[in-house]
């Protein structure tokens, strides 16, 4: 029997009463699911350690990484809300932190008063910079055992795994 490190079921007896219950295959989809799960829980925590450490949180992070993608494109508040699927009241409450920082600086739309514009200071896109640089650098670290393709790959199941549960949750919420 393999050990909890090693299986995706929490306990053996679990893992049991599962394989008594439904047949092999089955017990493999739900250890995958436990697998999964556990997976992406230990990196998201391990991420927002990161990102905080850098940024200050994950969602300032996006943000700053948003505003430097764009260069010197001043950004609507709304693609940030977009960006990051969260509501006006976050974004507004986020960018005036960051502004009262000195990080990022929002201005009215010469076309749209009602827009807000918002842009990197130098000392936001330092900040970003060396965050971004020390990141990739244990992003690095953290893939040293895979292989470019495996990469590829890698991103091509858990899309095609995504993809598998949101038709599920779609079906379901048309019947």
């Amino acid at each position: 029997m393999e050990s909890n490190e090693q299986s995706g079921f929490p306990t053996p007896y679990l893992r049991e009463a599962y394989v008594r219950r439904f047949p092999a295959a089955a017990a493999q989809r739900m250890e995958t699911v436990f697998t999964l799960k556990s997976a992406t829980q230990q990196i998201t925590n391990v991420l927002n350690a990161w990102l905080e450490s850098t940024a200050g949180s994950p969602a300032r992070f996006q943000t700053l990484a948003l505003l430097w993608g764009a260069g010197d494109r001043a950004v609507p508040h709304q693609e940030i809300i977009a960006a990051l699927q969260v509501k006006r009241a976050t974004v507004s409450a986020m960018m005036f932190s960051l502004e009262q920082e000195g990080l990022v600086q929002s201005v009215g739309d010469q076309q749209d008063r009602r827009r807000l514009l918002a842009t990197l200071t130098e000392k936001g896109r330092d900040i970003f910079t060396r965050a971004i640089d020390l990141n990739a650098s244990r992003l690095e670290k953290a893939f040293a055992s895979l292989q470019p393709e495996e990469l590829v790959v890698l991103q091509n199941l858990l899309t095609r795994t995504k993809d598998g549960f949101l038709t599920v949750a779609e079906d379901e919420a048309k019947s």
